[in-house]
């Protein structure tokens, strides 16, 4: 859906969405990333998987030996499998393997107790907009988070972190967000997009905008999925008429998420400190879904990130020494 989105909002695409949405499925396809998804033997070892993912594979296909057959009806699949030519696959993610690791967390007690900074996995290199800037002068970083599966954090001028635009958020949202990205700021966006469905006064400030740049086409595409939608808007309460504020948005987003019933991520970013333990993380990042989590300092002003890759990098090194 990120891809699907980012392409709409491409210059070529803004007259006519409705055009560009019938367009083969390959104009999404990288042609740089060619290794996100990576076909790996069930009898490769962990050390494998992990420096194909260490090397950018986001899913390792993996096929699935069956068994016998009185064993087969006898045991009740855990997973969904993917079945291509007869023949069953299933798929595995960073995620699955931290959660392995994570389930064998005894093994590797010489550093799951230590903090992050200790490690040196805090990465100082981030992808981050500022609250009141076009949100369309981030699609390139919307992309590059999807492929690196991390965020887009949303900051104040002095580096605070007030919340973040996330491809696992954007994912959960419908074609009508490529209006959005071409309308708003960056931190009207991050409202848009939160699980509570999007403020009413935001959708009347995108069709404002697509009326005023003459985006007939693009204009008529959100009506009518605005229109067609199930997905209540937002509507402000007394106490509430102006838009969130830089400093309220994390809290906010809260209350949007108790009242929708559309299920999805808020934009509420998830962050620990330099002294937050490995496991911690882990289980932080885990318990959220998501493959990464922010580093901040106590005045919420933003370090870094540490992301699922660098949490493997830590552990290739151990398990090749216990080895």
């Amino acid at each position: 859906m990120v891809d699907i989105t980012c392409y709409l909002c491409r210059e070529e695409n803004l007259s006519s969405p409705a055009v560009a949405l019938k367009a083969p499925v390959s104009v999404l396809l990288s042609k740089v990333n060619g290794g996100l998804v990576r076909h790996v033997e069930p009898s490769s070892s962990l050390l494998e998987a992990i420096d194909l993912i260490l090397q950018g594979a986001q899913n390792l296909v993996v096929p699935i030996k069956t068994s016998n057959t009185k064993r087969k009806q006898l045991q009740k699949p855990s997973i969904c499998p993917t079945i291509h030519n007869g023949q069953q696959f299933c798929w595995l993610t960073q995620e699955d393997v931290i959660r392995f690791l994570l389930s064998s967390i005894g093994l590797f007690s010489s550093i799951a107790a230590l903090s992050i900074d200790t490690l040196g996995i805090i990465s100082t290199e981030f992808l981050a907009v500022e609250y009141h800037s076009p949100a369309l002068s981030a699609i390139e970083a919307i992309s590059r988070s999807l492929t690196d599966q991390t965020s887009l954090a949303v900051i104040e001028d002095d580096g605070t972190l007030i919340g973040e635009i996330s491809p696992i958020t954007l994912s959960f949202c419908d074609e009508s967000t490529a209006a959005a990205i071409m309308t708003l700021s960056a931190g009207d966006l991050m409202a848009y997009i939160d699980c509570g469905g999007p403020p009413e006064e935001l959708v009347r400030v995108v069709e404002s905008s697509l009326k005023e740049r003459n985006l007939d086409g693009m204009l008529k595409e959100f009506m009518m999925i605005i229109n067609s939608s199930n997905v209540e808007l937002s509507n402000s309460s007394s106490s509430d008429d102006e838009l969130p504020s830089p400093t309220t948005t994390l809290s906010r987003s809260r209350s949007y998420n108790r009242s929708s019933s559309r299920m999805g991520r808020t934009a509420e970013a998830i962050v620990c400190h330099r002294g937050s333990s490995l496991v911690a993380v882990m289980i932080q990042a885990i318990a959220h879904r998501v493959n990464y989590v922010w580093v901040i300092e106590d005045d919420c002003s933003v370090v870094g990130i540490v992301t699922f890759a660098n949490m493997l990098e830590v552990f290739r090194d151990n398990l090749e020494s216990m080895i």
